[in-house]
């Protein structure tokens, strides 16, 4: 996700020298920070993302439920109301933020590893293909802290019975109950591959395509600037709240577009119903038995959706992240 102010400002060898956190302290921030920001992001993409799974989630063997984002919006709404699309958040929350602290933590560790290496030294501030590639390190290992939390959360949004027929919604506990009776610890990685791909792969593009953003308005804002004193000025300062926006939106849509096949087969594994006779599918199964049922639409059915409540919960996000560093330092 967001970074920190000094590689916000990349290419500019004239800018102020920034006082250097200690680890623990950048690691608190992290997750203090990321967890709020990730809390903020979720309550607004909630019931756009209630809507996604149950899109998603059409069983192959019936005919499709819903006609689209409308028509599940209509009809979730009908049948429970409009904090029905808020039905099992407490999970997601839990999980939001920490996803959204993770993802700062494993991305500061990204760095961390690209300066080991030898590729830059410590005093250079890291290019943008840098950035994709930390984007990546971060998205790979909190996809293993992600799958459970989302697994709770998606049979919580489309609760089914062995049969397949819709059920009473279950509670988070019995959720977690009934997984680990029937398929133990493991149970709860169900779906991992398909995580793993979304987070490395989106999160390259959410942080690369965030700091690219930024770097373009640096450029723009300086060639506007009138005198070297004002180009110093906009060095040293935060982009304008609605530059902020932009680029956090084009973050949050290029993350959920890019990748959103592997989120769609993900979503299907880990709504199967636990306990049945049928046995779990691996990913590559469910991919097959999706594309010969519905072919390439059907990896992007609830795509439209999807990007769309992304670009206002991401810009959200990297405000409130990059804001809460900036003003609130520890």
């Amino acid at each position: 996700m967001a970074t920190t102010e000094v590689q916000n400002m990349a290419a500019k060898p004239s800018q102020n020298p920034v006082k250097v956190k200690s680890a623990a302290k950048e690691s608190v921030e992290d997750i203090i920070y990321g967890s709020v920001a990730g809390i903020v992001g979720k309550y607004i993409e909630y019931p756009f993302d209630t809507v996604k799974v149950r899109l998603q989630s059409q069983p192959d063997h019936l005919p499709l439920r819903y006609t689209g984002p409308l028509d599940c919006f209509r009809q979730s709404i009908k049948a429970d109301g409009f904090l029905g699309l808020y039905r099992g958040i407490s999970a997601p929350l839990f999980g939001a933020a920490a996803e959204t602290s993770s993802l700062f933590f494993f991305e500061r560790i990204g760095r961390e590893v690209v300066y080991a290496s030898g590729y830059l030294s410590r005093d250079r501030v890291l290019p943008l293909s840098a950035l994709w590639f930390t984007g990546a390190f971060s998205g790979a290992f909190t996809s293993f802290v992600l799958t459970p939390i989302e697994l709770v959360k998606c049979k919580i949004q489309v609760p089914t019975s062995k049969d397949g027929a819709p059920l009473k919604t279950p509670s988070v506990m019995s959720v977690i109950r009934d997984v680990y009776k029937h398929e133990g610890i493991k149970g709860f990685w169900h779906g991992q591959m398909g995580t793993f791909l979304r987070e490395s792969g989106g999160c390259a593009a959410w942080f690369g395509s965030k700091e690219t953003t930024t770097k373009m308005f640096h450029l723009l804002n300086e060639k506007s600037a009138a005198s070297q004193m004002e180009k110093d000025m906009l060095a040293t300062e935060a982009l304008p709240l609605w530059q902020q926006a932009v680029a956090g939106a084009s973050a949050g849509m290029s993350y959920n577009f890019l990748f959103f096949p592997a989120d769609t087969v993900k979503s299907r594994m880990q709504t199967a119903p636990v306990g049945g006779s049928r046995q779990n599918r691996t990913f590559w199964q469910e991919g097959k038995a999706l594309w010969n049922q519905h072919g390439l639409r059907g990896f992007y059915r609830g795509c439209g959706i999807t990007v769309l409540r992304s670009a206002p919960s991401s810009a959200f996000i990297f405000m409130v992240f990059d804001g809460l560093k900036r003003y609130l330092p520890m």
